[in-house]
């Protein structure tokens, strides 16, 4: 296991030194990192297709394209954003000459997320580096192609006392947060950011926790229905449901529903084929225990689409459930995955409450 102390101790003492509040040095550090992204997209695509068998496609839009148009973003601003901001005065401080100053905050620990392995890690990163800060990279263990892109080809861009890459499980996890930093920044499950904002309490680190939800639809009489059931299934699978926003279960009537059921089917044939399974364009769940743990969800209610699946290739089909219940665990966990229950309400009033009880 690496030295934790040390490697933290190494960024508060390049911190202390002050360089990373040269404009110029952060700026060169964003330069690199996109440097890196346009110099080695091919093997950024190759470690999502390893881990998450991501199309090519999704990968440029959500990854690498995002990655490198957020990096143009800051480099086009950051030069607006660190000058010092003058506020309005009030009456109290009318004669002086007031301004605000953003300081960075120190030495800054970001952890990744499985789902969006690089874009996740990268992007808070980035603007932790705009921002004057030392950075700890902990890359997700569970997407292990991309954790090992990060580990070799950060330190060859980055500088290494600045912003060291630290991997492991749970174990190194834990151990690293015993070290005090001065952010934190946390992408996953709720489950885990209770412990990481536990974690944090010991020095009253402050904290951005961007965890998981269920996040409903509502369709009535009033919608274009083939319109609202591509956009529902295209969020829901893109990179096969593994994304927190995707949409997590739909409300409607029974009439709406049957109708929802016929596009549905009718949209899938026309993304996918007949053959849902041999489709280069859908992803496969990221490992063996989500895999069961969506199996284990697809026994509530009824199949009306897709069920099919196969562990050999981590594949699930596409599927929608209908006569689901309230208390059903689909409906009480988050999904993160390519599975979309419908639970029938008689209007939106019924929508809204429902939505609201949770």
């Amino acid at each position: 296991m690496a030295n934790f102390e040390d490697i933290v101790q190494r960024c508060r003492t390049a911190f202390a030194s002050g360089k990373t509040k040269d404009v110029n040095f952060r700026r060169k550090q964003l330069e690199n990192l996109l440097r890196m992204y346009e110099e080695h997209e091919n093997e950024m695509i190759s470690a999502l297709d390893a881990d998450l068998r991501r199309p090519k496609q999704e990968s440029l839009v959500v990854e690498t394209e995002f990655l490198k148009n957020d990096i143009k973003h800051i480099l086009y601003n950051l030069g607006d954003w660190v000058k010092p901001e003058t506020p309005e005065k009030s009456f109290v401080n009318l004669l002086d000459d007031v301004q605000i100053f953003n300081d960075p905050y120190g030495v800054v620990l970001v952890i990744g997320a499985w789902n969006y392995p690089l874009q996740l890690l990268l992007v808070p990163v980035a603007a932790a580096i705009a921002a004057g800060n030392c950075v700890v990279l902990k890359p997700s263990e569970i997407s292990t192609n991309c954790a090992k892109f990060i580990t070799e080809m950060v330190p060859k861009y980055l500088d290494n006392d600045c912003y060291p890459v630290v991997c492991g499980g749970p174990t190194e996890t834990a151990e690293l947060l015993k070290q005090r930093f001065d952010y934190i920044f946390y992408t996953g499950s709720t489950r885990v950011g209770k412990i990481i904002h536990a974690a944090a309490n010991k020095y009253l680190t402050p904290v951005t926790l961007e965890l998981g939800g269920k996040s409903p639809c509502y369709i009535d009489k009033s919608v274009e229905l083939r319109t609202a059931v591509k956009r529902i299934l295209w969020g829901k699978l893109i990179n096969c449901g593994q994304t927190c926003i995707a949409p997590d279960y739909v409300l409607c009537s029974k009439e709406i529903q049957e109708k929802l059921i016929a596009e549905a089917k009718d949209v899938l044939k026309e993304w996918y084929g007949e053959d849902i399974k041999s489709s280069p364009d859908l992803s496969r769940i990221i490992n063996h225990n989500n895999f069961q743990r969506l199996l284990g969800l697809m026994k509530s209610g009824k199949v009306a689409v897709g069920g099919n699946y196969d562990a050999s290739e981590r594949f699930i089909e596409p599927t929608i459930l209908t006569d689901v219940k309230a208390d059903d665990p689909i409906m009480q966990e988050e999904i993160f995955g390519p599975l979309l229950p419908i639970f029938t309400v008689e209007n939106a009033y019924d929508a809204i409450k429902f939505i609201n009880s949770r």
